[in-house]
């Protein structure tokens, strides 16, 4: 599979694709929170309809990765959901969506960006170190499952 992957902007033909791509990942390591649940049944109304954004990577044809932003507030947005298909994975896909994201956030006006994670997704907070994301205190209650908190200035 070559990595050269194309950027995609959130249309409803893509929509499934969304949960598609992050459910595994989620149920497989953790659980599904009702976050998640809503995310992943109404991705429109609960990210993009709320100042949002969702972008998928396609590569020869097949969507092989998304991710999303979701707006915190009028000057942060939050990266959830970078989730890549295993037959895609260690192509760069990751970095690709990840600068994307950084880039979106940038033209949607976003001055930090902020993201929540595990210390168990290793290779994930590795990408988001090389992307420029930076560890701070992650405050309580935010997701069950995250104990990392990354952020960077997008100014």
């Amino acid at each position: 599979m070559n990595n050269s992957a194309e950027i995609l902007p959130f249309s409803n033909d893509l929509k499934d694709h969304f949960k598609e791509i992050n459910l595994p990942w989620v149920e497989g390591l953790f659980s599904v929170e009702a976050i998640d649940q809503a995310q992943f049944d109404d991705p429109e109304s609960v990210i993009i309809d709320k100042g949002g954004a969702i972008i998928f990577a396609k590569v020869q044809d097949k969507i092989v990765g998304t991710v999303a932003l979701a707006k915190a507030d009028d000057a942060t947005f939050e990266m959830i959901k970078m989730g890549v298909k295993p037959e895609a994975q260690g192509l760069g896909i990751g970095r690709v969506l990840g600068e994307a994201i950084i880039q979106k956030a940038k033209d949607m006006g976003g001055k930090k960006l902020v993201l929540y994670s595990n210390s168990k997704l290793g290779p994930a907070l590795n990408l988001y170190e090389k992307l420029g994301f930076h560890r701070v205190i992650p405050e309580e209650g935010k997701y069950c499952r995250c104990d990392v908190k990354m952020e960077m200035e997008l100014v």
